[in-house]
């Protein structure tokens, strides 16, 4: 799913910026989106601090400029490289803790022609699909389309067209600033939405609260369900051990009283355990050599693509609880 998504990105952005213009990449990570920007015949930079994952984005081909994105640093790159057609950020908004000092970096960068274009998920989708383990230490900032257009005012920018991306971490969006001296007229998709979180009641705190009654109430079913399958004495394993089931798995108390382990694709993590309640993970394979009775699927937004790979599961009786954005039990 992200590889495919990451090369539908490269080719909106390709499309802006043909083959003549640079496009660069804050928060690069492994190179994904570059790189198949790359194969398209773009002339592409990535910025990223994180010199040991950058390592991969280079072994594909991908250039970067390793450090953190401040003004500092796009007084640099001004300095030695042509101003790029796009400046895009994938995931990695939500992640930057002083967004002014962000934001003027972009501004010291971007060509006066150029766009900005930021992925990130939306806070609409997170109220309606109760996706509260999306807000975690990493994550410092939830975004609706309003709080990006407020923001891209105070430095002279506009939001000019978005994009919908349901498939992308429960409800994302992908957001097209330009230059208001450009004088680009907003696609009719900026104001539907901006008029949908105002219908939504996104600015009233009683959004929040039933919210907050909604996860709670998920929180006991599960609970309920989980504690029902141990009564009868099934094995459970939680899938996927990232930071958003982590957040999930310890809001709700799910310690090894529920779930006898975790799985993840990640090799990194196999041998380790869980933060705060200890739950060991293990390779996905242990699917198969442990047995579990039970796959308690923390990588949701996932869950089509994990039932597709554990049809062997499936076939010996073997049932998946899915949490969000509604819980649900397959099988």
């Amino acid at each position: 799913l992200m590889h495919t998504h990451f090369e539908g990105f490269a080719k909106r952005l390709y499309d802006i910026a043909g083959p003549g213009r640079l496009i660069v990449d804050i928060g690069c990570n492994d190179g994904l989106m570059l790189s198949a920007a790359n194969r398209l015949g773009a002339k592409t930079l990535g910025v990223d601090p994180a010199a040991n994952i950058v390592e991969l984005a280079k072994k594909r081909g991908v250039e970067v400029h390793v450090d953190y994105f401040t003004p500092a640093t796009a007084e640099k790159l001004r300095s030695t490289r042509e101003r790029p057609k796009v400046i895009a950020t994938s995931n990695t908004f939500n992640h930057i803790g002083d967004l002014h000092s962000f934001m003027k970096g972009i501004d010291i960068f971007l060509a006066d022609d150029g766009f900005f274009v930021i992925e990130v998920p939306r806070a609409k989708e997170m109220i309606d699909n109760n996706l509260f383990e999306n807000m975690y230490h990493e994550h410092v900032a939830q975004f609706s389309l309003l709080s990006i257009v407020k923001l891209g005012a105070f430095f002279g920018m506009e939001v000019v067209d978005v994009d919908r991306l349901p498939l992308i971490h429960g409800g994302s969006m992908r957001i097209f600033l330009s230059r208001k001296s450009q004088g680009i007229r907003g696609k009719p998709i900026v104001a539907e939405m901006l008029k949908d979180e105002a219908d939504a009641g996104m600015l009233d705190k009683a959004s929040y609260d039933r919210l907050a009654k909604r996860v709670d109430a998920i929180g006991a079913e599960i609970r309920k369900i989980l504690g029902d399958f141990k009564k009868q004495g099934k094995k459970i394993a939680g899938y996927g051990a990232s930071a958003r089931g982590n957040t999930l798995v310890t809001y709700y108390g799910l310690g090894t009283d529920y779930l006898d382990f975790l799985v993840d694709k990640n090799p990194l993590k196999h041998g380790l355990y869980s933060p705060n309640l200890r739950i060991p993970i293990k390779p996905v394979e242990a699917i198969e050599t442990e047995k579990p009775d039970v796959l308690f699927v923390l990588a949701w937004n996932f869950f089509d693509e994990i039932k597709n790979q554990q049809q062997a599961f499936l076939d010996r009786g073997g049932k998946f609880v899915a949490p969000l954005p509604t819980l649900r039990v397959v099988g």
